[in-house]
């Protein structure tokens, strides 16, 4: 992989990069759209680009794998054919969706049984057979099949599951480098830390995968309950671990204070289904705290949702009408307040970077956690 440090932090550990790929560039820090099944909820992919404007989006090998299917996928030239997308994708592997699926899972030494949550219907996922999905599925980079601990775990699982997951990972590059991308363009192929949060079990975990060797490495199996802070060491120790010039990916993280603090630790990569999900929900981020767009004190109030953005939502539509679409139950509503949220986060990270370059991110950063922080209380008031 052409990854690339362009500037680093000279009072943290924060860093900003490039990552090229035969589908566009990835200026690092990036925050990834979710797009499980195919699609960004809410949004077409016009919208997507045009006033979202992501570098990646993600997919997701469990939920691709039970539908359309890969001979679909395959049919269609891929997931960037079959969705009209031309800039560059990520999919995880389905570990964690599988996880999700505890009573319904059956883990082994080689693979994992499962029942699809659509019909019940039983599948299993080895090491190889995840690398051969996401070959037909064909995004950029792609994850190999891990075992995500829940939170609280013992050690003693923790280290077993890490034990499994090092033996998939000598698995899953076997796989891959035996296979061949179909459809033209490069994959890359990161390892996935794991280890609870034990801190030397982490340790041991990536020091395994580096003996690997991956193009990059993201860390698993937090944002699973475990407090911010286990999670802000567990990056910070792996900073120093995790070679200089690989980028880092936090899986499913997380709040806009949480993305902050993890970048001042050394992590370049990002997903998470909040802006979205949240957005469905009628609660958006500002630069003020998050606010509901069902509170009745925006009935009559024709400001925009938040004056410091510059998404299209903010840009023509004020707070009273996406409190009439909330309420009137609009379709219109879901891709207004979509569209605001994942700009929020896009701008976000894109200041970060600007910040990591001018050599002022520590002290900006500060400054926004600090109104960020203010986030919570609002929500509960909201």
């Amino acid at each position: 992989m052409d990854f690339k440090v362009l500037q680093k932090d000279n009072k943290s550990k924060a860093r900003a990069g490039v990552i090229k790929t035969d589908h566009g560039e990835i200026q690092t820090p990036i925050f990834m759209p979710v797009g499980t099944q195919g699609t960004v909820k809410s949004v077409t992919q016009k919208a997507l680009k045009e006033e979202v404007n992501p570098d990646i989006i993600l997919g997701n090998t469990y939920h691709l794998y039970l539908r359309p299917g890969t001979e679909i996928l395959e049919k269609a030239g891929g997931l960037h054919g079959f969705m009209n997308w031309d800039r560059p994708i990520l999919t995880d592997s389905g570990g964690f969706q599988v996880y999700s699926l505890s009573e319904l899972r059956k883990l082994k030494k080689d693979g994992v049984e499962f029942k699809s949550h659509l019909d019940g219907s039983k599948h299993y996922f080895t090491p190889e057979k995840v690398i051969q999905i996401q070959r037909s599925i064909g995004a950029d980079i792609i994850m190999p099949l891990d075992e995500c601990t829940p939170y609280p775990c013992d050690y003693d699982y923790a280290k077993k599951s890490k034990e499994l997951t090092t033996e998939w990972a000598y698995l899953n590059k076997e796989a891959f480098e035996n296979s061949v991308p179909l459809y033209g363009h490069n994959q890359f192929l990161f390892g996935i830390i794991q280890g609870s949060t034990y801190l030397d079990l982490r340790e041991q975990s990536a020091k395994e995968l580096i003996q690997i060797g991956f193009d990059g490495y993201s860390i698993g199996g937090l944002a699973v309950g475990e407090p911010a802070e286990e999670m802000y060491k567990i990056c910070e120790m792996l900073d120093d671990v995790i070679p200089q010039n690989k980028p880092r990916y936090l899986m499913g993280v997380g709040r806009p204070e949480n993305i902050l603090e993890s970048i001042e630790r050394g992590v370049d990569m990002f997903d998470c289904v909040m802006p979205t999900r949240n957005a469905r929900n009628a609660y958006l981020f500002t630069s003020q705290g998050i606010v509901s767009m069902r509170n009745a004190a925006y009935k009559d109030d024709f400001e925009p949702i938040d004056s410091e953005c510059d998404c299209y939502t903010c840009k023509n539509h004020t707070r009273a009408y996406l409190r009439h679409l909330f309420n009137a139950k609009e379709i219109l509503a879901y891709e207004l307040a979509t569209i605001h949220n994942l700009r929020f986060y896009l701008n976000l990270v894109r200041t970060a970077r600007e910040k990591i370059i001018e050599g002022t991110f520590t002290e900006w950063k500060s400054l926004i956690v600090n109104k960020l922080s203010k986030n919570v209380q609002s929500l509960k008031e909201a």
